[in-house]
């Protein structure tokens, strides 16, 4: 018991700057010994040298999801059963080593002070302690903070004015919120049951990743095995697991957070399959395809890119292996209509491209993708207990494919996230055409809370949010459509000038921004990119490349492309576009449209929109 009083005493400490402690009047098996309401969230415990027995676990894990299941925060946004954490405390000092499939965070006495913290304002910590009291009667509340003034207590208690002071704190705190709190539209999509492959859409700022997180901590409470949480781009994995290990310690070794290119390379490697894949043998091979079969294709389009494209989005893309299958096939978002004769140049050029890399032993993208959903055939791997696909409106149909092929058509296997406005690759694929059916299981997000009213009108005015496919072939919701839950606010400058006038000009807009530990500067090329870092290097500000930036918080300024921005925020973002001359090509001009939405969505606070002129 002298232990138990010594953590206890502990986690009262831990409620000194807002919340309190309930600790039970008298224990119940299965259910915790304390619940600790405080800056690091909603927290639930219990102590002993053993730890819980696997159906202890569930058990602990049920009840504290119960008590606390609905509670109310910032701008009435609900606390999820997924953001209350269950802790076994081992009392002392030796390492507390769990039993269990990870229902619950283990730790000794000593690391109570490592727990996370500010994850919730003081006033917030002391709403949610008044909304326990009449739901934990069995426990007797304790609280480390001086008894507050009458007055002071029942203006408190008056929630309006909590929300009201919350909602202007989470203004200056507001990116880890949602670890938390979820608007109620989100909530409940997070422990629905689906019979089958689900999809959840919705405009930029939706919060339709935060969905699948939480979600994928609902599902491996209740499955065993492993997870997977997977995408197109290659730097969102890294960024979804920090953010993953913050909202679910406790689960952070069950799930794997991996592009799809890497997991398919890595699974062809684990089964001996020989696999080389090297940019500049693919593009070595595409150079000398195309010198050779290009008398046929130049008169159509003399540009070698559209070309590429056409091999890579419609025939690599889609996995077609023969001429047959490409005759056939829609080319949804193609600019040029081919006819049958053509059709039969470009496999010719696709033939010719083949070889080449067959001579240098090398493969490119679809090839990992195309062995990988053969060698899935042939040998399913280990079952995953789900799989959560972001940014899905950025893979491949092969690529989606292989991933249904993965998960299978199991209840709650399967969860596609994506927004076709936000579409930066060519695509031109429907869900329905990878065999996998969301009738009755397609769920939009309508509410956007990332970005400040300034910001999200800039965006809206853009012209990639006229019309979106919603992945299958109907009608989406735009970003015109969607609900602003900031009340007004935020910042939004623009600048145009010259090349040689844009380095002083960015230097400039950044210092007189607000300071953040989240800034980024965004282009939509390489050349800029690197002119825009080597000029803020030279102004003496520290730069990180945006392919190396975990989602960690620092002094500072995150420089990429629009490519690696995907799926990530900052409150401060400064745009470098180019003022390129008017292009006949519909394509190409409706792809950088939806790559400037992605840029200028990526600002939660303050835009800043420069324009180099030639």
């Amino acid at each position: 018991m002298a232990d138990d009083r010594r953590v206890l005493a502990a986690l009262l400490a831990g409620t000194s700057a807002g919340g309190g402690l309930f600790v039970r009047a008298e224990p119940a098996p299965g259910e915790p010994d304390a619940f600790q309401v405080s800056r690091s969230g909603v927290l639930a415990f219990t102590i002993g040298d053993h730890a819980p027995a696997a159906d202890t676990a569930r058990s602990l894990v049920r009840h504290a999801e119960e008590r606390c299941a609905g509670l109310r925060g910032p701008r009435g946004r609900e606390l999820p059963s997924t953001a209350v954490t269950v802790i076994w405390v081992r009392p002392g000092a030796d390492e507390a080593r769990s039993r269990d499939d990870r229902l619950y965070l283990a730790v000794n006495e000593l690391g109570l002070a490592k727990l996370p913290t500010d994850a919730l304002s003081p006033q917030t910590a002391d709403s949610l302690v008044e909304q326990l009291r009449p739901r934990l009667r069995h426990y007797r509340l304790r609280t480390a903070r001086k008894q507050a003034k009458a007055d002071q207590q029942q203006e408190l208690l008056n929630g309006d004015t909590v929300v009201g002071d919350v909602v202007e704190e989470a203004r200056e705190r507001p990116f880890d919120s949602w670890l938390t709190f979820l608007h109620p539209s989100q909530r409940k999509l997070v422990t629905r049951h689906y019979t089958g492959p689900a999809r959840v859409s919705g405009p930029a700022g939706t919060g339709k990743t935060v969905v699948a997180l939480h979600r994928m901590r609902h599902l491996a409470r209740r499955a065993p095995g492993p997870l997977l949480f997977t995408t197109f781009v290659r730097t969102l994995p890294e960024v979804h697991a920090r953010a993953f290990r913050a909202l679910a310690p406790e689960l952070a070794d069950r799930v794997e957070f991996t592009n799809l290119h890497a997991w398919a390379l890595r699974l062809l490697r684990e089964r001996g399959h020989d696999v080389v894949l090297d940019s500049g043998a693919v593009t070595t091979a595409f150079s000398l395809a195309w010198a050779a079969c290009r008398h046929e294709l130049t008169p159509l389009e003399p540009d070698s890119a559209y070309w590429h494209d056409e091999l890579r989005q419609v025939i690599g893309g889609r996995g077609l292996s023969t001429l047959e299958e490409y005759l056939r096939v829609p080319r949804r978002g193609r600019r040029l209509r081919l006819t049958e004769r053509q059709k039969e140049s470009v496999w010719a050029l696709r033939d010719r491209y083949r070889d080449e890399l067959a001579r240098r032993g090398a493969v490119d993208f679809d090839d990992v993708i195309a062995r990988a959903e053969a060698e899935v055939a042939r040998q399913a791997p280990a079952a995953y207990a789900a799989v959560v696909v972001d940014e899905v409106q950025d893979l491949s149909l092969a690529g989606l494919r292989l991933l249904h092929r993965v998960a299978g058509d199991g209840p709650n296997r399967l969860l596609l996230v994506g927004d076709g406005q936000q579409q930066v690759y060519p695509g031109g694929w429907r869900l329905s055409e990878a065999g996998i059916p969301v009738q009755g299981r397609g769920e939009v997000l309508r509410v956007n809370y990332r970005n400040r009213t300034e910001i999200l009108d800039f965006a809206r005015a853009m012209g990639a949010v006229d019309a979106v496919d919603d992945l299958d072939g109907g009608a989406g919701v735009t970003l015109r459509e969607v609900e602003a839950a900031h009340s007004p606010g935020g910042s939004v400058r623009t600048w145009a000038g010259t090349a040689a006038e844009l380095p002083a000009a960015l230097v400039s807009a950044i210092a007189g921004a607000p300071a953040s530990q989240r800034t980024a500067v965004i282009t939509f090329d390489h050349a800029t990119r690197n002119r825009c870092a080597a000029a803020l290097v030279a102004a003496g500000i520290a730069v990180t490349p945006l392919e190396r930036y975990s989602g960690e918080p620092d002094d500072t300024v995150k420089v990429g492309t629009v490519l690696r921005a995907k799926g990530v925020d900052f409150q401060n973002v400064f745009v470098v576009a180019a003022d390129a001359p008017a292009d006949d090509d519909p394509e190409a001009g409706r792809l950088a449209e939806r790559r400037h939405l992605v840029a200028a969505t990526r600002a939660r606070d303050h835009l800043w929109w420069g324009v180099v002129r030639p």
